[in-house]
């Protein structure tokens, strides 16, 4: 069983909807979550946020937040979680910021990964290094860490309704 089919099963089981804001992966976890039959019934909605403005627009992050820090950082991937917590219907919401390449620098190299998880257990970020390895592949890595980050908060995951 793939980590979204286990993602599925669990989140119905719960009763539990979840969310995704990414900006580096461009909706490839939607898009993961969704190839599923059946996954009306946990996925609530996915904001695809690749440019700053969408980021602030679409989910709230402070324009200060993406100055000091800058998009890459896990103060922009906390308030994208938060922001797409807020803005949907889901218990569990997942941010994805990062650097898939090829490019970088010294201070945000290629392969960076920033996640934020906001849910009934609080909110937790943290920054990946997967390294060079390739566009496609840091993609797919980050969407892959994001589907267990999400099926870790859903063991003390409640359910929510309303808006």
């Amino acid at each position: 069983m793939s980590r979204a089919q286990d993602l599925l099963a669990r989140a119905r089981a719960a009763g539990v909807m979840v969310a995704c804001a990414e900006s580096c992966t461009g909706g490839l976890l939607g898009a993961t979550i969704t190839a599923l039959p059946g996954s009306s019934d946990i996925f609530d909605r996915g904001f695809v946020t690749y440019s700053n403005a969408a980021k602030r627009d679409m989910l709230g992050v402070r324009a200060e937040t993406l100055q000091a820090h800058g998009a890459v950082s896990e103060e922009v991937a906390r308030e994208m979680a938060t922001g797409a917590l807020d803005r949907s219907l889901a218990a569990v919401a997942v941010s994805i910021t990062g650097i898939a390449g090829p490019g970088g620098s010294d201070h945000k190299p290629e392969g960076r990964v920033c996640f934020g998880l906001a849910g009934p257990q609080g909110m937790t970020t943290e920054t990946v290094e997967f390294g060079a390895i390739g566009r496609a592949l840091v993609r797919e890595a980050a969407v892959d860490h994001a589907l267990g980050l999400l099926l870790r908060a859903l063991d003390r995951a409640a359910p929510r309704s309303g808006g």
